[in-house]
């Protein structure tokens, strides 16, 4: 795929993410996941160097929009998000040599990378008093965060493995 299409991918699946995250009222959108997860997967791997870290400030740019008053929040953890996604393929060395990503690579680093941002973002997002501290909340969101990382993983695995790697 040439770079101006990888770029244009990036920058679609970030539109997607901000759809998904602006569709679903605030707490719902951190436990629902799943779908920025797997886009910003699947990106890392189509643009290879900073897929997930282009789709991410994509996302943040229009988070910002749309939130003004949370625009530097939105933006830092969308590129942060995207960042770690990157970074950890890259350390946890999800591709193998036939162009295949390994399953249980791509789910520990979405994993990882999901439980990373959220719990950064709410502890963030307490401290400076933009929301309550309710214990049992947080504690659903941190475990269905968790399960949304792991399902990601699997789901962009299949995806990559099963379909994109041939068009890639």
């Amino acid at each position: 795929m040439p770079g101006g299409r990888r770029i244009a991918v990036a920058a679609l699946f970030g539109v997607v993410i901000f759809v998904s995250a602006t569709i679903v009222p605030t707490p719902m959108d951190k436990m629902l996941i799943v779908v920025q997860a797997t886009l910003l997967g699947l990106s890392s791997l189509l643009v290879k160097r900073w897929g997930a870290t282009y789709a991410g400030t994509v996302a943040g740019l229009l988070m910002s929009l749309s939130r003004a008053a949370y625009a530097p929040f939105s933006l830092i953890f969308a590129i942060a998000y995207g960042l770690l996604v990157d970074g950890s393929f890259y350390l946890f060395r999800v591709r193998m040599p036939d162009g295949n990503v390994q399953t249980r690579r791509v789910a520990a680093s979405l994993t990882l990378s999901t439980a990373v941002v959220g719990l950064s973002s709410m502890y963030v997002t307490i401290s400076i008093g933009l929301v309550p501290m309710i214990p049992t909340l947080y504690a659903i969101i941190i475990i269905v965060g968790i399960i949304n990382g792991v399902a990601a993983g699997f789901v962009t695995s299949f995806m990559w493995n099963r379909y994109l790697k041939a068009a890639h």
